[in-house]
């Protein structure tokens, strides 16, 4: 709680730091790669040996499409049951969200328009307009001149005087 905010060019400095360094570790780690993969071809692939006649160069070619085949296949049923687990993943996931249900955000309220309301559900192309107002027919109000008969404003007075009365007493 009593922590001083960092300031921005501080954070942008620690930012770019951190990427220099993970940078470095990249660089590293391509490094390391490229050497552990020399150290297995060595290991595991020792340089042919292409000295001798034509028929024992025959013999070599073909060990070696017998070694792809073997490589090639054991590369399929590794990538089939990669795809099998992928798909059985995405179908657990789908069971998932079905027995869990997708949760319905709550609804936020939106000043708009009955027009601009139509608009967003019908598209731009339909024109609906819900000026209501023009739709209406015009009346012309007609002014009634009826004069009251002025009585005496005393009696007015004490009618409301006598009201007075009334509400005070309850």
């Amino acid at each position: 709680p009593n922590r001083k905010k960092m300031t921005s060019s501080r954070r942008h400095h620690l930012k770019s730091v951190i990427l220099q360094i993970a940078l470095s570790w990249l660089e590293q780690e391509k490094k390391d790669n490229v050497v552990a993969k020399e150290a297995y071809m060595a290991e595991h692939c020792p340089p042919p040996e292409l000295s001798g006649d034509q028929a024992a160069l025959m013999e070599f070619c073909k060990k070696l499409q017998a070694a792809i085949d073997k490589i090639d296949e054991e590369r399929y049923d590794a990538e089939s049951k990669v795809q099998k687990a992928n798909k059985e993943i995405e179908d657990l996931k789908i069971k998932v969200v079905d027995l869990i249900g997708v949760k319905k955000p709550a609804l936020k309220k939106v000043r708009m328009s009955a027009d601009s309301m139509l608009q967003a559900l019908l598209g731009s192309k339909h024109k609906v307009t819900m000026d209501l107002r023009s739709n209406l027919k015009q009346v012309k109000k007609e002014v009634k001149e009826e004069v009251k008969a002025v009585g005496d404003w005393r009696k007015n007075i004490e009618d409301k005087a006598d009201r007075k009365k009334m509400f005070e007493s309850s």
